[in-house]
Protein backbone atom coordinates (compact mmCIF):
# COMPACT_ATOMS: atom_id res chain seq x y z
CA UNK A 1 0.00 0.00 0.00
CA UNK A 2 1.01 3.62 -0.62
CA UNK A 3 -0.03 6.87 0.74
CA UNK A 4 -1.40 9.68 -1.24
CA UNK A 5 0.32 13.04 -0.73
CA UNK A 6 -2.20 16.30 -1.66
CA UNK A 7 -0.59 19.33 -2.68
CA UNK A 8 -2.13 22.50 -4.08
CA UNK A 9 -1.66 24.59 -6.82
CA UNK A 10 1.67 26.73 -7.78
CA UNK A 11 3.62 23.99 -6.00
CA UNK A 12 7.30 25.23 -7.39
CA UNK A 13 10.82 23.74 -7.35
CA UNK A 14 11.90 26.14 -4.67
CA UNK A 15 9.02 24.63 -2.28
CA UNK A 16 10.40 21.21 -3.56
CA UNK A 17 13.81 21.56 -3.18
CA UNK A 18 15.07 24.86 -1.35
CA UNK A 19 18.29 26.40 -3.53
CA UNK A 20 20.48 25.72 -0.60
CA UNK A 21 19.95 22.35 -0.78
CA UNK A 22 20.77 21.93 -4.31
CA UNK A 23 23.35 19.22 -4.60
CA UNK A 24 26.06 21.47 -5.76
CA UNK A 25 25.93 23.62 -2.36
CA UNK A 26 26.09 19.96 -0.34
CA UNK A 27 28.00 17.57 -2.50
CA UNK A 28 28.02 14.38 -1.16
CA UNK A 29 23.79 14.69 0.32
CA UNK A 30 21.29 12.91 -1.51
CA UNK A 31 19.18 15.33 -2.66
CA UNK A 32 16.00 13.16 -2.03
CA UNK A 33 16.60 13.51 1.98
CA UNK A 34 15.71 17.62 0.53
CA UNK A 35 12.69 16.59 -0.86
CA UNK A 36 10.09 19.27 0.51
CA UNK A 37 12.11 19.44 3.77
CA UNK A 38 10.75 23.21 4.38
CA UNK A 39 7.39 23.40 2.57
CA UNK A 40 6.08 20.02 3.92
CA UNK A 41 8.14 18.54 6.77
CA UNK A 42 5.82 15.94 6.73
CA UNK A 43 6.39 14.37 3.55
CA UNK A 44 9.75 14.85 4.27
CA UNK A 45 10.28 13.07 7.23
CA UNK A 46 7.42 10.48 6.07
CA UNK A 47 6.67 9.48 2.59
CA UNK A 48 7.55 6.14 1.81
CA UNK A 49 8.77 4.58 -1.89
CA UNK A 50 5.54 4.48 -3.86
CA UNK A 51 3.61 6.88 -2.23
CA UNK A 52 2.16 9.29 -5.14
CA UNK A 53 1.98 12.75 -5.09
CA UNK A 54 -1.52 14.58 -6.20
CA UNK A 55 -1.65 18.10 -6.84
CA UNK A 56 -3.84 20.86 -8.21
CA UNK A 57 -3.42 23.05 -11.27
CA UNK A 58 0.75 24.01 -12.06
CA UNK A 59 2.91 21.27 -10.43
CA UNK A 60 6.49 22.11 -10.73
CA UNK A 61 6.02 25.79 -11.77
CA UNK A 62 9.13 27.98 -10.90
CA UNK A 63 12.80 27.52 -12.61
CA UNK A 64 13.65 24.55 -14.38
CA UNK A 65 16.04 23.09 -12.17
CA UNK A 66 16.53 18.95 -13.05
CA UNK A 67 17.36 18.77 -9.02
CA UNK A 68 13.52 19.03 -8.00
CA UNK A 69 12.33 16.45 -9.72
CA UNK A 70 15.02 14.33 -9.31
CA UNK A 71 14.56 14.38 -5.37
CA UNK A 72 10.94 13.05 -5.56
CA UNK A 73 12.72 10.46 -8.02
CA UNK A 74 15.60 9.79 -4.81
CA UNK A 75 12.06 9.22 -2.37
CA UNK A 76 10.73 7.08 -5.09
CA UNK A 77 7.42 8.18 -5.65
CA UNK A 78 5.23 6.18 -7.38
CA UNK A 79 3.71 8.77 -9.69
CA UNK A 80 2.69 12.39 -9.58
CA UNK A 81 -0.43 12.67 -10.93
CA UNK A 82 -1.93 16.67 -11.29
CA UNK A 83 -4.39 19.06 -12.88
CA UNK A 84 -1.69 20.88 -14.56
CA UNK A 85 2.62 20.63 -14.85
CA UNK A 86 4.65 23.14 -15.34
CA UNK A 87 5.64 21.84 -18.89
CA UNK A 88 9.59 21.49 -18.17
CA UNK A 89 9.17 20.16 -14.89
CA UNK A 90 6.51 17.65 -16.63
CA UNK A 91 9.49 17.07 -19.56
CA UNK A 92 12.41 16.23 -16.77
CA UNK A 93 9.99 14.23 -14.44
CA UNK A 94 9.82 11.91 -18.01
CA UNK A 95 13.55 12.32 -18.38
CA UNK A 96 14.21 11.05 -15.09
CA UNK A 97 12.24 8.24 -15.15
CA UNK A 98 9.10 9.29 -12.99
CA UNK A 99 5.39 8.12 -14.02
CA UNK A 100 3.64 11.62 -14.08
CA UNK A 101 -0.37 11.76 -15.74
CA UNK A 102 -1.99 14.82 -16.24
CA UNK A 103 -5.49 13.70 -15.05
CA UNK A 104 -7.79 16.46 -13.62
CA UNK A 105 -11.05 14.63 -13.67
CA UNK A 106 -8.57 11.63 -11.09
CA UNK A 107 -7.77 14.48 -8.79
CA UNK A 108 -10.66 15.28 -7.35
CA UNK A 109 -10.88 11.04 -6.69
CA UNK A 110 -8.05 11.47 -3.93
CA UNK A 111 -7.97 12.93 0.17
CA UNK A 112 -4.88 12.79 1.89
CA UNK A 113 -3.52 9.93 3.16
CA UNK A 114 -5.33 7.82 1.05
CA UNK A 115 -3.86 4.29 1.14
CA UNK A 116 -4.07 3.10 -2.55
CA UNK A 117 -1.94 0.66 -5.25
CA UNK A 118 -0.89 2.21 -7.95
CA UNK A 119 -0.64 -0.75 -11.30
CA UNK A 120 1.25 1.41 -13.88
CA UNK A 121 0.59 -1.53 -16.10
CA UNK A 122 -3.03 -1.01 -16.63
CA UNK A 123 -2.64 2.47 -15.94
CA UNK A 124 -5.03 2.21 -12.57
CA UNK A 125 -5.10 3.30 -8.98
CA UNK A 126 -7.10 1.36 -6.43
CA UNK A 127 -8.39 3.10 -3.71
CA UNK A 128 -10.83 2.15 -0.51
CA UNK A 129 -13.82 4.04 -2.88
CA UNK A 130 -12.79 1.99 -6.21
CA UNK A 131 -10.36 2.42 -9.36
CA UNK A 132 -9.78 5.74 -10.21
CA UNK A 133 -8.40 5.34 -13.93
CA UNK A 134 -5.27 7.25 -15.25
CA UNK A 135 -4.73 8.64 -18.66
CA UNK A 136 -2.41 6.39 -21.12
CA UNK A 137 1.13 8.00 -21.32
CA UNK A 138 2.44 9.05 -24.57
CA UNK A 139 4.17 6.00 -26.12
CA UNK A 140 7.85 7.66 -25.97
CA UNK A 141 6.94 8.52 -22.12
CA UNK A 142 6.21 5.56 -21.02
CA UNK A 143 9.18 3.93 -22.83
CA UNK A 144 11.26 6.33 -21.32
CA UNK A 145 9.40 5.53 -18.13
CA UNK A 146 9.51 2.14 -18.24
CA UNK A 147 13.64 2.07 -19.11
CA UNK A 148 14.32 4.04 -15.91
CA UNK A 149 14.78 7.24 -18.05
CA UNK A 150 16.15 8.46 -20.82
CA UNK A 151 19.93 8.57 -20.44
CA UNK A 152 18.76 4.26 -19.42
CA UNK A 153 16.68 4.25 -22.55
CA UNK A 154 19.84 5.65 -24.86
CA UNK A 155 22.07 3.56 -23.26
CA UNK A 156 19.37 0.54 -24.39
CA UNK A 157 18.75 1.37 -27.30
CA UNK A 158 21.65 3.85 -28.89
CA UNK A 159 19.00 6.46 -29.74
CA UNK A 160 15.84 8.50 -28.69
CA UNK A 161 12.28 7.11 -28.94
CA UNK A 162 11.00 7.86 -32.27
CA UNK A 163 14.16 8.32 -33.67
CA UNK A 164 14.99 6.03 -37.07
Amino acid sequence: MARVWKFGSDVDTDQMVPGRYAPYMRPGEDVGTAAFIEARPDFNQSAQPGDLIVAEDNFGCGSSREYAPLALKRRQVGAIIARSFARIFYRNAINLGIPIFTAPEAVDAFQEGDEVTLDLEKGEVSTSKGIVALPPLPGFAREIIDAGGIAPYVREHGKFPGEG
